[in-house]
């Protein structure tokens, strides 16, 4: 069936309610936009569903959600998980709490159980709940940092992260075998809460929840000693990290935390930024001005689902405030844990740091500093997350820190997901520990890079948008599979790693070695001077992505040759 065959079912078809209807028949004359909503269902892919909201195979509605949840529900029985329950949380865009209530209803039409908070809550929260809870699978409704326009629908796994092989595989298999839109079953919400199959989630979770993240207080004397002279300015950026961290800094003692008026209440709207992203300068307007009026020593922005976590601090030779990249603050946090239980005689003889093929080559250097073993995973926190639940089989490692550049880590193993929330809490202590010692956050990280080196990264990005930009990533990675570069502007390649093939060549032996990671559409180039580039298609956005890093000696030095290597490999590709 084309997609004009597919927009005249769902303009006429009974199974389609009159609101959807009435949207796709406003659009009967812009046959592009019936193109674009209609020339492919929208992919269920391992992360879950992402799209634009609105009526059409390729959006976010109350039909492609319903699909996912009763493919997901056939997994769950196929495997005799129904009476173990899934868990469920929404953030603050449009249609989360009913897409999510729309789920708890499928789930429990197939006779499975429901567990869903009372109101929004970040990601984090959601692993945590999972794994508390008990329950084989779990669903976040969110788009993460994603425009206004959009929304999301990801599954975690019993283990409290994402779904991975060959769970991930099982569930497309079911949500694809589903072609008939009244094959999804819907229980009335009266008859689930008498059935006992819909339950809301007790407070005593939540209580747990941030129980375990004080638990990771290394310093609660040293916050004791500065909370009244520590200025914190947050952003929860109109999403879910508001409660959370206002509740989790003042239980451990922090005093002097000032919220974004504009930016405090949830929001699906996102009324204040273009986009709310706390990689985006842009988004930490307004958290500057009130840093600025406040004298604050940090400023803090969580995106909608508070999973990642964006960072300012004060240079104090210029009283500016800083921006930090993902990888900056994820491995200050690191030498901030491992230089503290070092001292504490608490850091583990077997401990490990886990960390993604396009993050800081800097994670190298701290992780021998302390002897920890490095190691490397495909782009994207549910690989960490597999990686700590092989520890906790097989007590070979112990888990220390895990990051990716993409702005999230996770201090603890109450969750196998990134989590913003104690991110926030440890980058406080954080701050309050060196401010005792007169440094800033910022006075630090330079610090970190005159001990080991200054490691600079960036990531560049392509847009190519629909069924003719698809294609035209395909052709893009190809040519590059197919034609390696042996040098990126003045930079040698090394060795360039084809993931989709699992091969390594060193081109200056020619030998080849496999990358032991699974197949992914990634190609790597390591570079001279500890440089390297890597491209991969983005997961939940029509882009190609190109990350990249460098080291040299100053932070000058390093964003020059950071610009050149941007150039070049942008230049390649055109």
């Amino acid at each position: 069936m084309d997609y004009l065959q597919e927009y005249e079912k769902w303009c006429t078809d009974s199974v389609f309610d009159e609101d959807t209807k009435k949207e796709l028949v406003s659009i009967k004359e812009n046959e592009k936009e019936i193109k674009d909503r209609f020339y492919k269902s929208l992919e269920f892919g391992t992360a879950g569903l992402r799209g634009v909201i609105g009526a059409g195979t390729n959006r976010m509605n109350r039909y492609t959600v319903g699909k996912a949840t009763q493919g997901l529900a056939n997994y769950i029985i196929k495997n005799g998980g129904q009476d173990e329950g899934v868990a469920i949380a929404y953030d603050s865009r449009r249609m989360s709490k009913e897409f999510s209530e729309l789920a708890c209803l499928c789930l429990n039409a197939n006779g499975i159980k429901t567990y869903v908070f009372d109101s929004l809550r970040p990601t984090p929260m959601l692993s945590y709940a999972v794994r508390e809870l008990g329950c084989i699978a779990g669903i976040i409704i969110t788009a993460s940092h994603n425009p206004p326009e959009y929304n999301g629908y990801k599954v975690y796994w019993k283990s409290g992260g994402q779904i991975i092989p060959p769970v991930d595989k099982g569930i497309i298999e079911e949500v694809n075998s589903i072609e008939d839109y009244s094959k999804i079953k819907i229980m009335d919400k009266e008859e689930a809460i008498s059935k006992d199959f819909y339950h809301v989630i007790s407070k005593e979770i939540d209580d747990k929840y941030f129980d375990n993240l004080k638990s990771l207080v290394l310093n609660s004397e040293v916050i004791k000693q500065e909370q009244k002279n520590m200025k914190i300015v947050y952003t929860p950026l109109h999403g879910t990290g508001n409660i959370p961290v206002q509740r989790i800094l003042s239980e451990i003692g922090f005093e002097n935390v000032y919220i974004v008026p504009e930016q405090e209440k949830p929001d699906g709207e996102f009324p204040t930024v273009d986009y709310p992203n706390p990689e985006d300068p842009k988004a930490f307007e307004l958290a500057i001005n009130l840093a600025k009026q406040k004298d604050a020593d940090l400023v803090l922005a969580n995106d909608p689902d508070a999973d990642r976590l964006g960072v300012y601090a004060k240079d104090s030779k210029t009283g500016e405030y800083m921006r930090f990249t993902g990888n900056m603050s994820g491995l200050l946090i690191a030498e901030y844990l491992l230089s503290q239980k070092r001292d504490k005689g608490i850091l583990s003889n077997n401990g490990a740091i886990i960390t993604t093929i396009v993050s800081s080559n800097l994670a190298k250097a701290i992780s021998k500093e302390y002897g920890m073993k490095l190691m490397e995973v495909l782009t994207g926190f549910k690989y960490i997350g597999e990686k700590m639940d092989e520890f906790e089989k097989t007590k070979q490692y112990t888990y220390e820190f895990g990051f990716e550049e993409s702005y999230g880590c996770l201090i603890g193993t109450h969750a196998r997901d990134k989590d913003g929330i104690v991110a926030v809490m440890m980058l406080c202590e954080a701050a309050a520990y060196y401010k005792k010692q007169g440094l800033t956050l910022w006075d630090q990280m330079i610090n970190i890079y005159e001990k080991y080196g200054y490691y600079k990264e960036g990531i560049s990005s392509i847009t190519l948008k629909g069924a003719e930009g698809s294609i035209q990533i395909k052709n893009m990675l190809n040519n590059l599979r197919q034609n390696p570069l042996d040098k990126i502007g003045n930079f040698k390649v090394i060795s360039f790693r084809d993931y989709e093939n699992d091969i390594i060549t060193n081109l200056e032996t020619r030998e080849t070695t496999t990358t032991g990671l699974p197949k992914s559409n990634v190609i790597y180039y390591e570079l001279e001077n500890d440089a390297w580039c890597c491209v991969r298609p983005s997961g939940t956005e029509p882009k190609v992505k190109f990350y990249m890093g460098v080291k040299a000696s100053s932070l000058e030095r390093a964003e020059e040759e950071l610009k050149q290597l941007e150039e070049a490999i942008l230049e390649q590709v055109k």
